[in-house]
């Protein structure tokens, strides 16, 4: 795809009229948000000193006196230039005759990505020498005066070898990175879905887009967060990993529907594609069920989705926890293939193979199987033993046949079969979650699989009081091509229910929650939401191979900012007021001497 073709592609959305699906429930204030947003492409050299921007010059501005500003990306011969700006490529013919030799010299001789600032005319290129891969390929810009705007210095790599370089250099030269095609095309696919979420769910729902506090209290269970010191002494805030309370207390204090861009923070350490801040679509909603929340998102990515792929296809299938498991070995399956998990118990019941016997004489013991389609043709006899070997290593594992199932796609794929096809986007909706799960460290204590404040099944909820294990939630998650880019749930808005869950079953310290159960008490509504990962959906979106490719400023993966050095060591001095003091690590004294 073109430099410019695909940001006009990105933008032509922009110019088609918001459909009104109900009557204006706000009077004016609606009417005039819904003008708002009927607006023609945009005017990217509005305000600026240039006339024109360098991928929107066609023959149709032929003739025209222009002034373009850009980087040079790439010189042939001293006759000709190429200048780029965001919107794509222009070619500049650089005079050579002794009248304009300033101008000659200062677009021979300033290095590649240098900034200049060119005026001249729109003219056609000699016949032959057109360009039909390059949008303005049937014009050029002879030059009349030129200015260097800023030299560059040699680069740490070139900017259109994106993948070339390694992820390391590009962070620590992120600025420069971001100059690439991709990048470029990643962050502005990025904001034009984010305002068309904010058009569909504001101008056409009635939604109210609020700011909450990044500054919280610590929240029990969930993710580790990260800590922020305060000068009162033994006292910290929380950056919070999500909005959730807030969100709740929002729908207590009668707003209705609430969303938000939000930041978010969770101290995970490394772990190869996740950041320690990221960004999720936050939506909270009063008096509506889990099929009003589905609905919602349904039509919100709908709306939203680029118009360069195909169309999102609506209402989403559906399958529970419980049948995910059993047909794809896992609660977040890529449906864009089969090789589901098949039940052969049956087929083995009266065997005399030994190993087998054993397996079905315990309870709920099972023979299960993928069926490999045309696995003869394609898989050589290292790549049975590669599997075999993959089994072994992960036998203990209650998810070994959904991971072998991906296995076995990857290896299917790497002979030429297409499995997965890139282009296909494939959402599935995952619900019934058990409420409650065995906690890890200790079996016999329960944690919620969810989060505290999602609401039991309510044909379980006598099970909290006999047999909580067994209680199903109204959890729900959204997956899309394997990977899981939303969760929410239906809250539990009942302050005596919430507490008992809180205290009894999870045995945690209600009075850190004081606040909430307080305000549940004062008449809170039912309500519920969910929560999109922008991150990883735009990832997904743009076929980027991780999510630090559509995140301007990210973290590597072991959480440092390669850029910047973050985080660095603060003085001494500057620890006082906090009342912190640093301990080192004995192991490391030794090292800090030199």
């Amino acid at each position: 795809m073109s430099f410019p073709s695909w940001l006009s592609q990105l933008y032509r959305g922009l110019s088609r009229p918001i459909r009104r699906t109900t009557q204006p429930i706000w009077g004016s204030l609606y009417r005039s948000l819904v003008q708002s947003s009927q607006r023609r492409n945009p005017e990217f050299s509005s305000f600026a000193v240039r006339t024109n921007t360098c991928g929107e010059l066609r023959s149709s501005h032929l003739g025209q006196e222009v002034t373009l500003c850009g980087w040079i990306q790439y010189r042939r011969q001293n006759t000709f230039l190429v200048l780029r700006d965001f919107h794509g490529l222009v070619q500049v013919v650089i005079p050579q005759d002794e009248s304009a030799a300033s101008v000659r010299k200062i677009l021979c001789e300033a290095p590649v990505e240098s900034v200049v600032q060119v005026s001249g005319t729109v003219i056609s290129r000699p016949a032959g020498q057109e360009n039909p891969k390059m949008p303005t390929g049937e014009i050029e810009i002879k030059v009349k005066t030129a200015e260097l705007l800023n030299a560059c210095k040699k680069l740490p790599f070139e900017i259109k070898d994106f993948m070339k370089k390694t992820e390391a250099l590009r962070l620590q030269y992120r600025y420069l990175d971001l100059r690439s095609f991709q990048m470029q095309y990643n962050l502005r696919l990025r904001s034009q879905m984010v305002m068309k979420m904010r058009e569909y769910l504001c101008n056409l729902h009635g939604f109210v887009d609020i700011e909450t506090p990044t500054l919280f209290k610590r929240t029990p269970g969930g993710a580790k967060e990260f800590l922020v010191p305060s000068r009162e002494p033994g006292k910290f805030y929380s950056l919070p990993q999500s909005p959730q309370q807030f969100k709740q207390l929002l729908m207590v204090g009668g707003l209705d529907r609430y969303f938000q861009v939000a930041r978010c923070y969770r101290d995970e350490g490394s772990r190869p594609d996740r950041q320690p801040e990221f960004t999720q679509i936050d939506i909270e909603m009063s008096f509506v069920d889990q099929t009003g929340i589905q609905s919602l998102i349904e039509g919100l990515l709908q709306y939203s989705w680029p118009n360069d792929k195909d169309p999102v296809v609506v209402p989403f299938p559906t399958v529970t926890f419980t049948e995910a498991l059993a047909t794809y070995g896992t609660d977040k399956p890529d449906t864009r293939f089969g090789m589901k998990i098949i039940d052969i118990s049956d087929v083995f019941r009266n065997t005399e193979i030994g190993f087998l016997q054993d397996v079905l004489s315990k309870p709920h013991g099972t023979v299960k199987a993928i069926c490999i389609p045309e696995g003869a043709k394609y898989l050589k006899r290292k790549d049975i033993e590669s599997i075999r070997k993959f089994a072994a290593d992960h036998f203990n594992q209650c998810s070994l046949l959904g991971k072998l199932r991906l296995e076995c796609a990857d290896l299917l794929e790497t002979r030429g079969m297409v499995l997965r096809d890139p282009t296909l986007f494939s959402f599935l909706w995952v619900v019934d979650f058990p409420l409650f799960l065995p906690k890890e460290e200790n079996p016999r204590e329960l944690e919620s699989a969810h989060h505290p404040f999602t609401a039991p099944h309510p044909s379980d909820i006598h099970l909290l009081y006999t047999e909580p294990k067994k209680a199903r939630s109204q959890h729900y998650d959204l997956v899309l091509n394997g990977n899981e880019i939303g969760g929410g749930s239906i809250r539990i808005h009942n302050a005596e229910l919430q507490r008992y869950i809180l205290a009894t079953l999870l045995k945690e310290d209600v009075k850190m929650l004081s606040h909430l159960l307080q305000a549940l008490d004062y008449g809170a509504p039912p309500h519920g939401g969910i929560a999109l990962g922008l991150d990883r959906l735009i990832c997904l979106v743009t076929g980027s191979p991780s999510i630090r490719d559509v995140i301007a400023f990210p973290k590597s993966f072991r959480g440092h900012d390669l850029m910047s050095n973050a985080p660095d060591s603060i003085p001494s001095e500057e620890l006082k007021p906090y009342h912190i003091r640093v301990s080192w690590p004995t192991d490391s004294k030794a090292e800090r001497a030199h």
